[in-house]
């Protein structure tokens, strides 16, 4: 049996309790990249620290602030409607600058190059919760300690391991669109600027280099880990936390987690989401914020957007209370969005 028959033999015969097949055999990744994804981790929490020393006693500035909030909502929305919900999941097709701006704004919230973090969130869909999910809590299996273990894994760990996706496999369109190939090439400059336009907007506001230094401190390095630890989030606490108030595939166990829906800009609807991963609003129910799909409107009234995916009355009432007999007897796949399944194996 070659090892790609084992690979889908052991998906097949994954009971949904047990810890993945060799789930606990995940190589390290190389130093290179410990290093460098440590760096990205620890280094926001030593200048979190930094700014509040430098805060103690007389505040955080008001333009800090300001700074952080703007940055954060740029780049926080580049990930959930650029890298998320356009590029990943084609939800919305986007005038070829809109696309460029968005890849753009996604980039600079240090989640990695947008080709690599569509191939990721693409083979997490195809394997969600089971083997083949390169972020899943139940790696470990069921077990207290096993879903301890697996949150730690599901939230940061999984990014120090060897585990590459390819993205020849599941994001061959983005290889083959050369202006998300620029923006792809261009992470590393582009997380330069992340962190230099806040302390040049600090210095300019300010007009003194300290007032450069704390901007650069909070509306960069700390606005950083917020976004990163909120996304990070939506990988872990949003498949163990939360309700399920819609069908799923097998062994899929996303959840709504409502804390997190304005910091996440809608993104922690997430067994919305997954029950229909095409659509634009993952916030199916009333009342459920999502300012991701308030920008995308906002999009489509422009002109800027156009074949939106919105939520279908009808297909969400039937995802609520279950498949029909008939639907259920037909193979899974068939009952799962094509956009996301022509990625799984």
């Amino acid at each position: 049996m070659t090892m790609s028959e084992r690979t889908v033999k052991a998906r097949q015969d994954y009971d949904g309790a047990s810890p993945f097949p060799g789930g606990a055999e995940h190589a390290p990744a190389g130093r290179a990249q410990v290093g460098l994804t440590g760096t990205i981790v620890v280094l926001p929490f030593i200048a979190l620290g930094v700014a509040i020393f430098l805060a103690w006693g007389q505040g955080i500035a008001l333009a800090d602030l300001l700074l952080a909030a703007a940055f954060y909502v740029v780049t926080g929305l580049g990930v959930t409607v650029g890298f998320h919900r356009l590029l990943t999941h084609g939800s919305f097709t986007a005038r070829p600058w809109l696309r460029v701006v968005l890849g753009v704004a996604g980039s600079m919230s240090f989640q990695g190059n947008l080709i690599d973090w569509v191939a990721v969130h693409r083979r997490h869909h195809a394997f969600t919760d089971r083997p083949g999910d390169p972020h899943s809590p139940y790696r470990y299996g069921t077990s207290v300690r096993g879903q301890l273990r697996g949150l730690a894994h599901a939230h940061l760990g999984w990014m120090f391991t060897s585990d590459r996706t390819s993205a020849e496999r599941y994001a061959p369109d983005l290889l083959d669109d050369p202006a998300m190939v620029r923006v792809a090439r261009a992470f590393p400059a582009l997380c330069v600027v992340s962190l230099v336009l806040p302390f040049l907007a600090g210095w300019a506001i300010s007009g003194s280099l300290y007032g450069g230094l704390t901007a650069f401190l909070w509306a960069g390095l700390v606005r950083v880990a917020l976004l990163q630890h909120v996304t990070w989030s939506v990988n872990s606490l949003c498949h163990m936390v939360g309700s399920r108030p819609f069908k799923t595939r097998r062994h899929d166990r996303s959840t709504n987690l409502w804390p997190l829906a304005l910091l996440s800009f809608g993104e922690s609807w997430h067994n919305g989401h997954h029950s229909e991963p095409t659509c634009a609003r993952h916030g199916l129910d009333r009342g459920q914020i999502d300012p991701s799909a308030g920008l995308i409107r906002l999009f489509e009234r422009l002109g800027w957007a156009t074949d939106v995916h919105w939520p279908d009355h009808d297909r969400i009432q039937r995802r609520r209370t279950g498949i029909p007999p008939q639907a259920r007897a037909r193979p899974e796949a068939d009952r799962y969005p094509l956009r996301c399944r022509r990625w799984a194996a």
